[in-house]
């Protein structure tokens, strides 16, 4: 692996090293052959996704989110000073780790032009482990899948988007069917950023200061484009973690609705055929909740009708004069779900945040 390649950073091993306190083991193992899910989305659990032993050439910290390409590989993007990107055979099987320039790596989109495929790379700017971390401004960065940089957009206070005070920590992007590109400001000032398919900044919209609490975004963590009815009706689907929710915007920034999760601190909607997934980084567990962390995630499927069909490893939906009653963790499957990543086949790959230093789990539909 070439040093250009791999964009060291000189010095960052031995600094974030020394920040670096938590313990290396694994999360408490479900039963084997533990099926989880409601109605027509069962999964049997496969902790041991990825065979053991691949950990020493392939560190990682949390896996944050995930993204399959033609050939099927597996793209996953992380936060380990070593490597930022991983790539995975459906398999498993580790091919390749690379990428040491966005140690707060946090954010992957594909998108694809003229039949090339490009990976659009968001570092939030925010790194914690243990006792340790920092925060300094995010970026987002267009690569092809050999990880060569094309352009990386404008900071939105060189387009005149934000004030010197703002911060600015990115967390995901989406790509709309005519190229434009929206990123969220999830831990920085909580807009949607709108970028064309060039990089030149377009418009900025959402917020939560300022803004109606039904139309705010409380922790912008996610983005995707729906075009489930056709790219001529195409929406922007926006999660507000806080609020347990996703809203729904037009391309151009106008407030449609809101698609309530109650319970549950959803992260990017994935849309796949007629459904939207999402991991679940926390939900209010009585007992879970006193541990160090508040382990309380799991996985919600939501149907064409934006209601919640299924929760792997959290309680049945149940919905009551048309609204959701609250979900909570029903068994210790996942520590933090944080991205799903739907294959092919309808097989299900959970990347987690904070699970004591373990790989994606996959859930194989039954």
């Amino acid at each position: 692996m070439s040093r250009t390649r791999r964009h060291f950073l000189g010095g960052l091993s031995t600094a974030v090293a020394a920040t670096w306190v938590q313990p290396l083991r694994a999360a408490p193992d479900p039963k084997k052959d533990t099926v989880i899910g409601h109605g027509s989305h069962r999964y049997r659990v496969v902790k041991e996704w990825v065979p053991a032993g691949q950990g020493r050439h392939h560190p990682i910290l949390n896996c944050h989110e995930m993204v399959q390409v033609k050939d099927g590989r597996l793209f996953m993007v992380g936060d380990h000073w070593d490597n930022q990107m991983l790539i995975f055979n459906p398999d498993g099987t580790i091919l390749d780790s690379w990428g040491s320039a966005w140690p707060g790596g946090h954010g992957l989109t594909l998108s694809t032009e003229n039949e090339e495929e490009f990976l659009l790379l968001t570092d939030s700017g925010l790194w914690k482990s243990g006792g340790g971390g920092y925060r300094q401004t995010g970026r987002v960065t267009k690569m092809d899948l050999a990880g060569r940089e094309i352009f990386s957009l404008s900071h939105p206070m060189m387009v005149g988007a934000y004030e010197p005070s703002m911060f600015y920590n990115p967390t995901e992007t989406a790509v709309a069917p005519n190229g434009d590109i929206y990123v969220v400001d999830g831990y920085g000032s909580q807009f949607v950023l709108r970028y064309d398919r060039n990089g030149r900044f377009i418009q900025k919209f959402g917020g939560k200061d300022g803004v109606p609490e039904e139309q705010r975004l409380n922790n912008a963590h996610g983005i995707a484009i729906d075009t489930r009815q056709g790219a001529d009706k195409a929406t922007v689907i926006v999660t507000s973690r806080a609020d347990n929710c996703f809203r729904r915007f037009t391309l151009d920034g106008k407030y449609l609705g809101t698609i309530a999760v109650p319970g549950a601190m959803v992260c990017r909607p994935v849309i796949a055929g007629q459904e939207i997934y999402a991991g679940v980084c926390w939900s209010k567990t009585p007992e879970i909740n006193k541990l160090p962390q508040n382990p309380s995630g799991f996985t919600v499927v939501l149907d064409g009708q934006d209601r919640v069909v299924s929760a792997p490893g959290g309680t049945e939906p149940v919905y009551e004069n048309g609204k959701l009653k609250p979900l909570q963790q029903a068994e210790r499957i996942f520590d933090h779900g944080h991205d799903v990543c739907v294959l092919d086949n309808g097989d299900l790959i959970v990347c987690q945040w904070n699970a004591f230093q373990t790989y994606p789990i996959k859930l194989e539909r039954v």
